[in-house]
This record gives structure tokens, sequence and C-alpha cells, in this order.
């Protein structure tokens, strides 16, 4: 039976609230970008400080810092007691500089090199035009591989602890970047050898990184293009990290196509990525990402685990396994029939 009450209750109207949200989101990244830029979590790495304290480490005025501050803290990033501020726990592991979880330069590099493009979103996905991030040199690349190299810094540290690579002998690192993929691998895995393969404008970075490890004996760079050139044979294990995601599903056939001309059968393959559901929505994070693949390249997108399972059939890889490692990142296994 429906009460009075009931049958004169007045629909809840929709709150915007959701909106708002959404759409002040940039304020909030860009007063993150430049906290990290002038160096608040680092000044507040070894102590407190009141506000003319930290005015005074950053090189600030005090209406400047307390704006910057007021913003982190009201974001979950500062912690503030009476007078003073402190970082809360996700500042002082990632943001301070004193910790090997190191995420400042990514924020450098989504500040400085993602933001720009994103301004011009709409145009992207309206034209197809972006910003190709293999055909820069320089300062940006140096950004562009730092910043990816700290975005994926926690799933390279899941895949080293719970991968077992105790039979394999040569890793052919395709795509990848900087090296720290193959660094990682190689540290924990003294019994193996590694070959970077990237294009000319990443090699002299993954090379200096390489030497910087101290891995040069069993780890080198070496130039080429996944696409368009035969890749190195003599390796038994093939990785595809952060790069899927680069290219159309047509290009993804041949990179994969490519890799496993390059192996015998049985050699295994391992794809890092954002790989997502059938719907491309969960994870949330890999969704947002879409639009920054699609910023950074013609044909940039993100791929459900069907998908990948699809190209490896095409191809002649054998699906084995799909497993979670950090975040939004999972690791598909193939094997070489």
């Amino acid at each position: 039976m429906t009460t009075a009450n009931q049958a004169h209750r007045v629909p809840e109207s929709p709150n915007p609230e959701a909106i708002f949200r959404i759409a002040t989101g940039f304020m909030a990244a860009k007063h993150l970008f430049a906290a990290n830029q002038l160096g608040m979590f680092e000044a507040l790495a070894d102590a407190p400080a009141t506000l003319d304290a930290l005015a005074a480490r950053c090189g600030l005025t005090t209406r400047a810092t307390r704006i910057s501050a007021d913003a982190m803290t009201a974001l979950g990033l500062l912690e503030r007691e009476g007078d003073a501020y402190r970082n809360g726990p996700v500042a002082a592991t990632f943001l301070s500089g004193r910790t090997p979880a190191d995420l400042r330069p990514l924020l450098r590099f989504w500040d400085k090199v993602s933001y720009p493009t994103w301004e011009n979103l709409s145009s992207v996905l309206s034209t197809g035009t972006s910003q190709d991030l293999s055909k820069v040199s320089g300062e940006i690349q140096e950004l562009a591989q730092a910043g990816i190299a700290a975005a994926t810094a926690g799933p390279l540290r899941a895949l080293v602890t719970t991968l077992d690579l105790s039979d394999r002998r040569r890793l052919l690192d395709i795509g990848g970047g900087n090296g720290s993929w193959s660094i990682g691998l190689a540290g924990a895995n003294p019994h193996l050898r590694a070959t970077v393969l990237d294009l000319p404008t990443v090699t002299p970075i993954a090379t200096q990184m390489i030497g910087k490890a101290g891995l040069a004996d069993r780890v080198t760079a070496r130039a080429g293009n996944a696409l368009r050139d035969q890749l190195p044979t003599g390796h038994d294990v093939c990785l595809v990290a952060n790069l899927i995601h680069y290219f159309g599903p047509e290009d993804n056939r041949t990179l994969l196509a490519n890799a496993r001309a390059a192996v015998e059968p049985g050699g295994r393959l391992l794809i890092a990525d954002f790989w997502t559901d059938r719907t491309h929505t969960q994870p949330l994070m890999a969704a947002l990402m879409a639009g920054e693949f699609a910023a950074h390249e013609k044909h940039g997108d993100v791929y459900s685990v069907e998908e990948g399972q699809a190209w490896m059939a095409e191809t002649g890889w054998r699906f084995t396994s799909h497993q979670p490692l950090v975040g939004p990142f999972s690791l598909v296994v193939a094997e070489a029939v």
C-alpha cells in the first residue's frame, strides 16, 4: 500500500557534484605539478616547517607558499598540525626524493610533455593529430623516458619479484626505452643477458642507464624498428613492456609476428601493459590513459586481454596466462608454437 508521504515524495534532483569534481581535476593536477616543480615535498623531507620556514626553504613568498601548501593539504598530500606542515605518508614515500619509489620524474613528464597535448584532446580525437614521442630527442625525450620509467617502476618491481626466469638465458626487450625493465630483470637474474631494442633517439639514453647500473657486460642497447626491421635472434624470451598501447591492431599483429620470427618454439612472450576488460572501461586508469596514448601516437589506444589473445593466436603464440602487476598494469604471457 502506498502511503500519503510516498505518494507525494518529490524525486531527488540530479546532483552536478560529479561534473564539478571531474571538470576541476585540472586544477588539482596543476597544483600538484607546481608543488613538485617548486620543491615543496623535498623541502619537507627531513622535518616539518611553519609557513615562513617552508617559504624560505622553497624560495617563495609566504602567500604563494600558503596557496600551494594548503592545496596539497586539502588534497591529502601534506598534513598540518598547528602552524607546521609536513609530508603525508604518500608524499613522503613517492615525492620527497628520499626513497627509491620516486614519482617526481613522472609528474615533470606529465606537466611539461603530456599536459600541453591534453589541452588539445578534442582536436586529437577529431583529426587524429598527435605528438609522436618516438620522433623527439634531447630534453623532451629524456623527460619522457624518465617519466615513463617512474610510472612503470612499481609494475617492474612486481614483475621482478614474481617472474621465474630460471630457465631463460637471453631476453629481447622490444621497445625497451631507457632499459629500466632489462636492468631490473638482469639485476634479479645474474644468469640472464638482455638486448634492449629501441629507436636511435632512445638507445643513447639506454646505454647510459645500463652503464650507471653496472650491467654493460650483460645488457646492451641496440637501435632498431620493431615494426620494420628483422629482430635479432638468439633470445628465448621476448619482453614487450608499455608499448602495445602506442600502436593500432594491425601494427600490434606485425610486432607480435616479428617477435615470433625471432625465437624458436617454446620461446616465451611477456607483454606488460594497460590491459582492460572487454568493455575497455576497467581499470579506470587504463580507460583514461587511452587519451594519453592517442595524444602521443596516431593510433594509440588501450586493448582488452581478449584482443591480445586473438593477435597472439594469429601470429604463432599460445596464450598461457594473465596476471595483475601494480595499479592498471597487468602481464599477459604466451609461448611460441
